[in-house]
């Protein structure tokens, strides 16, 4: 008989059914976290060009950082995301969350694609595009933490990082690099002023019915999460929140490491790319074009950084990721006048630093957690991290650049990445990291 059990530290079920990984659970987990996160991109790079739409006004710049305010307003409800869903998903399991997170995002986004302006229907118009944000907030909050949950939980023993990563970090930004090719192509084929007219709703659209197809698949994934963990009963919601206070070293070090990613995530793929267009007049074309490249960095980097950490170790491979952000967030000062190269040098230079840790960062904040309160953690710790400085960063960016400041903005994203490496070297020392090396040659 083959046998199976449940390891204490991860949740990690081992034996030789756990070795075979359906690949269709892998695309349906990776595919739902892609589209979640192509549906909350795309708002992103069409801020600068709905914005007159819903916030009208004489200067573009105004109207862009009013656009990027309702875009940090999608960020207010990750943390809501993670206190009322995240111990369900500890208590039930994921399956059932993963559905439904993937039908609210996609549904929020259609409603985008069709939503009347505010010449039509006055105010309401950005009353119902805010609606629509806080919705997507909250799916996307409470889809990060039970999407690196389960993809934890699915990988095969000693894989784990790579595993994560190629779910959590390639195929997400999949996700991420589609929503710059779409807007790319649809910009490409209607046209600069098409596309600020009307072109930018086809983006949402797509991204709203593609939903159909990401909820057939997920309809298949097996049930992974505490409910599934062995035949005791779930935890009880106050045990999870108990287990939530006891790891508290490890859900500070989740929110630092979010926070530092996050801040220069988003100034790459929102605030540059809203910079370029409001402040510098870039054609939106060759901005997609940019980003979309960047998108691919991405997508590589999730394939090989996880293998490594399964290799030489989390801390070892953290660390010097994590150093990278420190002098990559200094080079946006050397994009301070149009000129698309400049921008395209920035992006891509810088975007290597910002692809390393943008993929791994998934796997290294689920190591932070034990498995009885995986989710909640990671969904509140992440849901902050991303609301206080994630969400806030393109808005900042844009901000410090109208104060010929941007130098501020790269010191204080440079001091939040310098924070979370050493709070998750606290972490480690303390004992509260889930998986310091999980292959048995290095440990």
């Amino acid at each position: 008989m083959t046998s199976q059990k449940i390891t204490r530290a991860t949740g990690i079920q081992t034996g030789a059914p756990a070795r075979r990984i359906n690949k269709r659970n892998a695309m349906a987990l990776g595919g739902g976290m892609a589209l979640e996160w192509f549906d909350f991109t795309v708002y992103g790079l069409m801020a600068a060009l709905l914005a007159p739409h819903f916030f009208p006004g004489s200067d573009p710049v105004a109207s862009t950082l009013s656009a990027l305010m309702v875009f940090a307003v999608g960020f207010v409800a990750r943390p809501l995301a993670g206190i009322f869903i995240g111990p369900i998903a500890d208590r039930i399991g994921h399956k059932k969350i993963l559905v439904i997170s993937i039908a609210a995002i996609s549904g929020s986004s259609l409603l985008m694609g069709v939503l009347p302006t505010y010449d039509q229907i006055g105010v309401w118009a950005a009353a119902v595009l805010v609606c629509a944000r806080l919705i997507q907030g909250l799916s996307t909050g409470i889809e990060q933490a039970v999407g690196n949950a389960a993809a934890v939980e699915m990988a095969t023993p000693g894989q784990e990082g790579r595993f994560t990563t190629i779910v959590s970090g390639s195929i997400l930004q999949a996700g991420i690099m589609l929503a710059s090719l779409v807007s790319f192509i649809v910009s490409a084929c209607v046209g600069g002023d098409a596309m600020a007219e009307w072109g930018w709703r086809i983006p949402f659209l797509f991204g709203g019915l593609a939903g159909v197809f990401v909820i057939y698949l997920r309809r298949s994934l097996p049930e992974t999460g505490a409910g599934v963990r062995s035949g005791d009963a779930p935890p009880t919601t106050a045990e999870v929140w108990r287990q939530v206070w006891k790891s508290r070293l490890g859900f500070l070090a989740v929110l630092f490491v979010v926070a530092g990613t996050q801040a220069a995530n988003y100034a790459w793929t929102v605030g540059l790319p809203g910079l370029a267009r409001a402040a510098y007049n870039e054609d939106p074309t060759h901005i997609f074009a940019v980003t979309t490249m960047l998108g691919i960095l991405m997508v590589v980097a999730g394939t090989y950084v996880g293998a490594l950490c399964d290799k030489y170790g989390n801390l070892k491979v953290f660390t010097i990721v994590r150093f990278t952000l420190v002098p990559a967030v200094f080079l946006i000062v050397l994009y301070n006048q149009r000129g698309i190269l400049t921008f395209a040098a920035v992006m891509l230079i810088g975007g290597i630093a910002i692809a390393l840790n943008q993929t791994l960062f998934n796997f290294i904040i689920s190591t932070l957690m034990p498995p009885e309160c995986r989710t909640t953690g990671m969904a509140v710790a992440y849901g902050l991290g991303v609301a206080v400085f994630g969400g806030t960063s393109s808005y900042i960016l844009v901000w410090a650049q109208q104060q010929d400041m941007v130098w501020a903005f790269s010191i204080y994203a440079a001091i939040l990445s310098l924070i979370s490496l050493w709070l998750y070297s606290l972490a480690v020392r303390k004992g509260q990291v889930a998986i310091r090396k999980v292959t048995t040659n290095n440990s």
